[in-house]
């Protein structure tokens, strides 16, 4: 058991087992915590689904930070720390979860604050997923698009489709994520991750080299300026399947922002190129769930591609997406309102709740009425 290297180190990673943190992780599985919070002097905090909580216990010493960051760290590695003020690495209970740390100095004290990065990854009926995402993660080519604000499950949905992938299909995947958010086992694909901070210095270099890798799958945590765009729209152009997220909250708005980020001189090339190697994008909301052993659950907006959709996008026409997409459910696409309707109907989650989410209110009410009538008719003829 060890902590990953910082990238800049070239000294070798300590053999022996960090013992006061490891106990502070394996309490962190025990909770159920995304995060662990250590500062000198100050109570131990864990961050669960009911929020920030300290621990009962007493706080951390200064010397027992100092003793567990020497426990953790390479000498070079520590001397990064001292020169740069912050570092980042990563330790991993064998069989178990990965953790990412980064270890920083506030108010001339040190402080740790670790992320888990957990093994389970649940498959696209448990978390509510249309089925139809499992057609999209078969494609063989092209730009998969995952949006959403923060929080809103994107990661965990790529995932699912990703071990979908690693299920059925002898590939190489390569993931580049800022940071790793899930582990995966190797089963059908060949799976390498690599974590900015750690195992490469930041996005721009990790694709530089992307090609020189041999992936047929590429995931991309964020894509959030223009380079890193380009560089997926290449790969997808190049015959790879290219998944990646975007902070956005529709489908228009997604082709929106990446136009952004775009120079006006180059958009024409990159909705030529969009229209045609663009396979899906699937926006996300993450909604409190009123049946009993559920906490929360997606609703979900899937534009699948067609000629119709590429010749919007290739047009500039985005604002009419919405209007497509509604048009053709039938074909696998999927509405927010519909989403939204189809939760309602199985007692997913509240309607007032629905109501404060939807894009169009009036349109959900009139298709629940349609929804009461037809399940009155059905009544009245069963007691006829």
């Amino acid at each position: 058991m060890n902590a990953d290297n910082q990238p800049l180190s070239e000294e070798p990673t300590r053999q022996h087992t960090p013992v006061t943190l490891e106990k502070y992780f394996r309490a962190m599985i025990k909770l159920n915590a995304s995060d662990l919070h250590l500062k000198s002097n100050a109570l131990i905090y864990f961050r669960t689904r009911a929020g920030l909580r300290p621990a009962k216990s007493d706080p951390i010493t200064a010397a027992e930070m100092e003793s567990m960051v020497v426990e953790l760290l390479t000498p070079k590695q520590n001397a990064y720390l001292v020169e740069h003020g912050s570092i980042d690495v990563a330790y991993e209970i064998p069989g178990s979860d990965r953790f990412r740390i980064n270890i920083y100095r506030q108010r001339g004290e040190l402080a740790i604050a670790a992320r888990r990065v957990t093994r389970g990854i649940r498959d696209f009926t448990s978390l509510g997923l249309p089925e139809v995402l499992a057609k999209v993660a078969e494609e063989s080519q092209g730009l998969v698009l995952l949006s959403g604000p923060t929080g809103s499950g994107k990661s965990t949905t790529i995932a699912a489709m990703i071990e979908h992938i690693n299920t059925t299909r002898a590939c190489h995947i390569v993931t580049v994520e800022d940071p790793i958010e899930y582990l995966y086992e190797d089963k059908q694909a060949l799976i390498n991750q690599r974590e900015i901070g750690i195992d490469v210095e930041n996005f721009e270099a990790a694709l530089k080299y992307l090609m020189r890798q041999d992936p047929d799958i590429v995931l991309i945590g964020e894509m959030r300026d223009r380079e890193t765009f380009q560089a997926a729209l290449q790969a997808s152009e190049t015959g790879h399947l290219v998944f990646g997220t975007v902070h956005a909250s529709s489908a228009p708005q997604t082709i929106s922002r990446i136009m952004d980020l775009m120079p006006a001189e180059s958009r024409t090339v990159i909705r030529n190129s969009l229209g045609f190697n663009l396979k899906a994008i699937i926006c996300q909301k993450l909604l409190p769930c009123v049946k009993p052993g559920h906490d929360r659950v997606p609703a979900v907006e899937i534009m699948l591609s067609n000629p119709s959709v590429r010749q919007l996008i290739i047009e500039g026409r985005e604002a009419e997406l919405s209007d497509l997409i509604r048009a053709h459910e039938r074909d696998g696409m999927l509405s927010f309102t519909r989403s939204l309707l189809n939760m309602i109907e199985k007692d997913m989650i509240d309607p007032r709740v629905a109501y404060e989410v939807a894009p169009n209110v009036e349109e959900l009410k009139m298709m629940m009425k349609g929804i009461s009538s037809s399940h009155a008719g059905l009544m009245s003829r069963r007691m006829s």
